[in-house]
């Protein structure tokens, strides 16, 4: 099960675990792969309490950030944060604020404390990405910097490399992996549709072959609706060099998921999640609800781009996790999720998965070997 990527950053298996949760991101670098801290919504201060953190959890051991930087966003080029949140907060209609206000009273959710106060615009940008790529790089156990939302700026690219560190990103269709090749891009990972949060329109046993094709010999890892160690072996045999996964973390004993939203999870069916726009501004894959349907209703205000949408949606995304417990707040929570959702039946140890993903793997290849036997004999 060892591919170059294994050799490279020092790890077991080629299995790439992304979450907001630093238990884990330790808890899957220590069983083996190498655990991605997502740090869109962290502040600077909290990343670094974050990292400080995961640096003391995981021995030898390494971890990756994952920062948010499209390529297009409105407010594209202003580098001072706070400015940047002014001039886009001036730019929300107040239609917008009105209609998601009125969706959460609605569903009776509460208002957070006057004390609760938060900023809006928590990621999604190079204004807010260059503090925690700055935070990141002087963690030295942090050996993978990737981009969750198309090409890195050059600089980016530039500075991540000559911290002897290595560069990923995401893409969902080949002409966008051959452009990350074409910037200088360490790793690809390519995602197909079933994934969950930004996602495209391909599926990934479509996307994945076509990507790793066009872009060789840089390493390419599979990404959407991977929940075995079959699907695993499926994405080797095509020529990836790992597997990059998200939801399934969701949904393990060290996740820090109000226990509400973590039954929703299990709960869910694969054809419980929808794309929509309607938290981030981009389609995100999620379980559908109140609140994706309400904004695809007829006659209702059409969800702005990023980031205006998300800081829109900022207050419905505190509030229901604030108040995840309250009776109707799940029906209009943001629950970003792949179609995998159908095989997360159970709350199990991150130790528990990485090892039932490695075995599956192992298990499906014996199967291929025996099958090729036959087929000499």
């Amino acid at each position: 099960m060892r591919t170059l990527l294994c050799e490279l950053l020092g790890i077991e298996f080629p299995i790439f675990a992304f979450t907001h949760c630093r238990d884990v991101v330790a808890a899957v670098s220590n069983a083996g792969g190498l655990g991605v801290l997502g740090a869109v919504g962290f502040s600077p201060e909290q990343l670094e309490v974050e990292c400080k953190w995961i640096d003391d959890h995981v021995g030898d051991n390494t971890y990756g950030v994952d920062l948010v930087i499209p390529q297009q966003y409105e407010g594209i080029g202003e580098m001072d944060a706070t400015k940047l949140e002014a001039q886009l907060r001036a730019a929300i209609p107040q239609q917008h604020r009105e209609f998601a206000a009125k969706i959460l009273a609605d569903h009776d959710v509460p208002e957070l404390p006057p004390e609760e106060a938060h900023h809006e615009l928590l990621g999604m940008s190079l204004a807010t990405a260059t503090p925690q790529l700055d935070v990141a790089l002087q963690h030295e156990k942090v050996r993978l910097i990737a981009n969750a939302l198309g090409t890195p700026p050059a600089e980016v690219i530039e500075r991540v490399h000559e911290s002897g560190r290595l560069v990923a990103a995401l893409c969902g269709k080949v002409h966008q992996a051959v452009r990350h090749k074409d910037s200088g891009i360490d790793i690809i990972i390519a995602q197909g549709t079933e994934g969950g949060g930004h996602t495209g329109e391909i599926g990934s046993l479509v996307l994945w072959p076509q990507i790793i094709e066009a872009v060789d010999p840089v390493p390419v890892l599979a990404a959407g609706g991977i929940g075995s160690g079959k699907q695993i072996a499926a994405a080797l045999a095509m020529g990836a060099q790992g597997v990059w996964t998200g939801s399934l973390w969701l949904t393990v004993e060290e996740a820090e998921c109000p226990r509400p939203q973590m039954e929703a999870y299990l709960g869910a069916a694969s054809g419980d999640t929808v794309r929509s726009r309607s938290f981030t501004g981009k389609p995100c894959r999620m379980l559908q609800n109140d609140w994706t349907n309400a904004w695809e209703a007829e006659g209702t205000p059409e969800p702005l781009g990023m980031p205006l949408q998300n800081m829109v949606a900022m207050d419905a995304i505190v509030r229901t996790q604030r108040y995840a417990a309250a009776d109707r707040a799940q029906s209009v929570s943001f629950n970003p999720v792949g179609q995998v959702v159908g095989m997360m039946n159970e709350i199990r140890s991150t130790r528990e998965v990485i090892f039932e993903l490695a075995q599956g793997y192992f298990d499906a290849v014996e199967k291929l070997n025996a099958m090729s036997a036959l087929s000499e004999d």
